[in-house]
């Protein structure tokens, strides 16, 4: 890891437009939970608001606008190719890449997850950290994905878009085998493994392998990258 890309990638990453986006979906997901501890009986609540739509939909999406943001501007203007002149490998750059990814959406996405199962049950604890772990879990997970699809397509954020929506939100939940290559179901049994009061619904997948694809995604995804900027080197035409 290179600590000069590293802190790079992070300022060039909150200093666009989509930082502000990162910051507001997050804030949704907790200003919503608060507004149904208000008014509702928040602990049944869990479920729906920070299974459903903190793990399932705000964490992906933070990841995909992380994840295509330190590295897809810099391949679509073509600025990428004065960074791999410099004398830093390839696998640096991405892991260095990857690694602010994978930091602010732990932040800022699992952290919304976490605080969203506090605030609605607070009488909670073990409930609302196993959400939190589940959610660090798919966090660096998707992080590995979004940053090579980033990488690979000079449309990643809508291949992300597609993943995220169509794969894992209609496919994958409606047939079953395909929730073993779902980075969100791999989250989902983590924090089952750790809780019992939750349905998580991929009860049936192994921890083992929930956490073994996790690794594989997330290592998978430097990897891909890394040969990928290799490849771009050699061709410059991106």
């Amino acid at each position: 890891m290179n600590a000069t890309i590293t802190r790079l990638a992070a300022r060039s990453l909150f200093g666009r437009r989509r930082g502000v986006l990162l910051v507001v979906l997050p804030f949704l997901l907790v200003a919503l939970s608060m507004a149904v501890a208000l008014l509702t009986e928040a602990t049944s609540a869990v479920d729906p608001v920070t299974a459903v739509f903190g793990l399932g939909l705000v964490l992906p999406l933070v990841a995909l606008l992380v994840s295509t943001g330190v590295i897809g501007p810099e391949i679509e203007d073509g600025s990428i190719v004065y960074l791999l002149a410099t004398p830093v490998s390839r696998l640096s750059v991405a892991v260095s890449k990857q690694v602010v990814a994978s930091v602010v959406t732990v932040v800022l996405g699992a952290g919304a997850v976490l605080t969203s199962a506090l605030v609605l049950a607070p009488g909670s604890p073990g409930q609302a950290l196993a959400l939190g772990l589940g959610a660090v879990v798919a966090g660096l997970a998707y992080c590995g994905l979004f940053v090579a699809l980033s990488a690979l397509l000079r449309h990643g954020t809508v291949a992300g878009l597609i993943y995220v929506l169509v794969f894992e939100g209609l496919l994958a939940s409606w047939l079953s085998g395909l929730r073993y290559l779902s980075v969100g179901s791999f989250g989902r049994r983590v924090a089952g493994a750790l809780t019992d009061d939750l349905d998580l619904v991929v009860r049936d997948m192994s921890l083992v392998y929930g956490v073994v694809a996790a690794l594989v995604f997330t290592v998978g995804g430097a990897l891909v990258t890394a040969h990928r900027l290799r490849s771009f080197e050699l061709r410059g035409d991106d």
